[in-house]
């Protein structure tokens, strides 16, 4: 199974962002702290402008967060870089002549629902703001 990593990816480059605020902001630099290449890094910097989570300039290397990380929330990201917004995924693939087969693709689609619903609404509560602090105070106690 693949996992995506387009979410943590997206907090980091916008935790990044706003905490070397003053310092170097280009893709080289950003991907450096993601360990990724350049490319996946403007093209998800794209996304996060289009969501209007983030800011640029065309041509420069000037980008700031587009409102404070308190107003962003983990959902606000996620839905800004996931294509497909759905944590679970069906295999529909199933022998519909089995009782097992037959039913298990819309029994699924119920609970899974339900789970996608509980995991919005619990990403809806977490800020960008939460994860920056956590980061601080990590790296300050790293430095006691």
């Amino acid at each position: 199974m693949k996992y995506s990593h387009k979410l943590s990816d997206a907090v980091h480059i916008l935790a990044y962002v706003y905490i070397y605020a003053d310092g170097d902001l280009s893709s080289k630099a950003i991907a450096s702290s993601v360990e990724t290449n350049q490319s996946m890094v403007r093209r998800m910097m794209s996304n996060l402008v289009r969501a209007g989570l983030l800011n640029s300039q065309p041509g420069k290397v000037e980008v700031s967060l587009a409102k404070a990380p308190q107003d962003i929330s983990l959902l606000d990201v996620y839905l800004a870089i996931e294509d497909n917004h759905n944590f679970l995924h069906i295999d529909d693939k199933t022998n519909p002549l089995c009782i097992v087969g037959g039913n298990i693709q819309e029994t699924l689609n119920d609970v899974y629902s339900k789970i996608q619903k509980d995991a919005e609404a619990s990403m809806s509560e977490h800020s960008l703001q939460e994860i920056i602090d956590q980061i601080l105070t990590l790296e300050k106690n790293k430095n006691r």
